[in-house]
């Protein structure tokens, strides 16, 4: 007998194999540049230690050491492999340079080169104007190099600069310009280890996304569940900054609880029927692969608008919330339908996270286009 194929089952054909982070090649990089400003000749392998312990080989490329004496810069490279994970920066070179600081003993002082982004905005836990290395990384790096610079450190310092040749325009496939981070990409990972399709690295740029908004001193905060909702809300709310609007996908757990813990006096949801009704659920993760639509909500929904009985069945025993929404829209209930059921969720949402903030759901079909806003007052 045959699997039923669910929708979202074509993931499984994904491949699984894991790759390293920007910041685990950026150490690796950074290690063994020292290793040929002490040598004289940067290897072509090199041992690196991850943030979570484990040792890894990485190539090296473009290794040099240019230069005389206190003038010597060891230069290397490291590819980024991004395993089987769509990740912009697959294929990156993490590229460092390494000179001696006369007389600094013990210091080693890390920056940003062309490529790694700038941060311009509180609330990302690093220094405003500083470097986008995050502290996990920063470590790493500063780790690799203590392991093989004893020599050095003894009677001088460090100074190590990590660039991306073209990061500027990988950085534009990212978020980091919604986030203040201009000019590149940032040094990530806490634990060197990059897995396909991570949940846990969406779902903690949610939650980063809204502590920057709050840190800019927003008070209104608009989760989208995708790019067509986020742009359909943008046109409802113009006149909020571009960093209220968060991409919360189906991490809607994380995305209310940093919303509360952060004071937000206002949070907007934009959404199409299917989270909708995955809302109305009370999920905390809407994805398919979490829960199937529960399509009693639709058919409750579809009878409170007075929609006809073998509708109603037909709804029920239906594959998709799609379905249901364009059957109503041909008897001319597109409006009240979702009105019933963003009322539905709005009742779930603070019942599930209850706090000291206004909810509004803003309604859009397929294609982007507005159905209907429904405020707290109108549904609880």
């Amino acid at each position: 007998m045959s699997e039923k194929l669910r929708k979202g089952d074509t993931r499984r054909t994904r491949g699984n194999r894991t790759g390293f982070t920007t910041g685990a090649c950026s150490a690796a990089a950074a290690r063994a540049a020292t290793c040929g400003l002490l040598a004289g000749e940067v290897p072509a392998s090199i041992a690196c230690r991850l943030p979570n312990g484990r040792e890894v080989i990485f190539a090296v490329i473009d290794g040099r050491v240019d230069g005389e004496g206190s003038d010597r810069v060891a230069h290397a490279a490291v590819v980024k492999d991004a395993g089987d994970d769509p990740d912009a920066t697959h294929g990156a070179h993490l590229t460092a340079d390494v000179r001696r600081l006369p007389r600094q003993a013990g210091e080693i002082h890390l920056r940003g080169g062309p490529g790694v982004g700038i941060v311009t905005r509180e609330g990302l836990g690093l220094a405003v104007g500083g470097p986008a290395i995050n502290p996990v990384p920063q470590q790493n790096i500063r780790d690799n190099v203590r392991t093989v610079a004893a020599e050095i450190l003894a009677v001088d310092g460090l100074e190590i600069s990590i660039s991306v040749p073209g990061g500027d325009e990988m950085a534009k496939k990212t978020l980091n310009a919604r986030l203040g981070i201009l000019d590149g990409i940032s040094i990530l990972g806490t634990t060197g280890i990059v897995r396909p399709y991570s949940t846990a690295a969406f779902r903690a740029s949610v939650v980063q996304a809204i502590d920057v908004a709050a840190a800019q001193g927003q008070s209104s905060v608009v989760l989208t569940t995708g790019g067509r909702s986020e742009k359909f809300a943008m046109r409802q709310l113009p006149g909020l900054d571009e960093a209220c609007f968060v991409q919360m996908g189906d991490f809607v757990k994380a995305a209310f609880a940093t919303a509360i813990k952060r004071h937000m006096r206002q949070v907007y949801v934009g959404a199409m029927v299917g989270k909708l009704t995955k809302m109305s659920q009370g999920l905390a993760v809407t994805h398919a692969w979490r829960a199937e639509v529960d399509r009693e909500i639709l058919a409750e929904a579809a009878r409170a608008v007075a929609a006809p009985a073998e509708l109603i069945a037909d709804i029920r025993a239906a594959e998709t919330a799609r379905f249901a929404a364009e059957k109503l829209a041909v008897l001319g209930l597109t409006v009240p339908f979702h009105r019933e059921l963003a009322g539905r969720a709005m009742r779930s949402l603070k019942q599930q996270y209850p706090g000291d903030y206004r909810l509004s759901i803003l309604v859009c079909d397929f294609e982007g286009r507005f159905i209907c806003q429904v405020d707290e007052h109108e549904a609880l």
